[in-house]
């Protein structure tokens, strides 16, 4: 690259760009102008083939040319020419576009994904109530005759204790306690805490 660009000015050769990146670092406003007029279009075109996108790419042109302005005084003419530091930044701040316009097409896709998952397996739930009630059904054939008839009509019949007790022609007091006890049976076998 060029290390001295010179800028005409009126009065014929100016300033390079590096004795101009001292004075913009220094406030200077007018040579930050300059700056800008000899370095805007190279910077554009560099963001441009990094970004494809015109809006996006004269959006991060800016973006760089205010960097220039506020970061001047991390010029080292040391390392390298003034154009190859402008250019650096340019190239950095349009990678780091392109890599957070990824990562945020990343997080839709993967929002979108998520919203077309079932809330549940539903093929899951269907075998686990199957297993739930082959359990159940194992743990009632543990009970008594009269738990198990008194469990059935309170429970899968809906009826009282009083209507349970006339079906089975046995006193109120004998079927709460046999439904108690095959509850208390029911949730020991089911592994149930209380």
């Amino acid at each position: 690259m060029r290390e001295a660009v010179r800028l005409e000015g009126v009065g014929g050769a100016g300033p390079d760009l590096q004795e101009l990146l001292v004075a913009v670092a220094r406030g200077d406003e007018a040579a930050f102008a300059r700056i800008y007029d000899a370095v805007a279009g190279p910077v554009l075109g560099l963001v441009r083939s990094v970004l494809r996108d015109p809006a996006q790419s004269e959006e991060v042109t800016q973006e760089v040319l205010v960097e220039v302005w506020q970061t001047a005084t991390r010029f080292q003419a040391s390392r390298g020419s003034a154009m190859t530091w402008v250019l650096t930044l340019a190239h950095r701040r349009a990678v780091d576009r392109v890599r957070s316009a990824q990562a945020s097409a990343d997080r839709e896709h993967k929002a979108a994904l998520l919203d077309r998952t079932p809330a549940f397996d539903e093929v899951a739930e269907q075998v686990e109530s199957r297993l739930e009630r082959e359990q159940v059904r194992r743990c009632m054939r543990t009970l008594t005759e009269l738990q198990r008839q008194s469990v059935t009509l309170a429970y899968y019949q809906g009826l009282t204790y009083r209507e349970v007790a006339e079906l089975l022609a046995a006193p109120l007091g004998t079927v709460k306690t046999r439904l108690r006890d095959g509850l208390i049976r029911l949730r020991d076998c089911l592994g149930v805490n209380a």
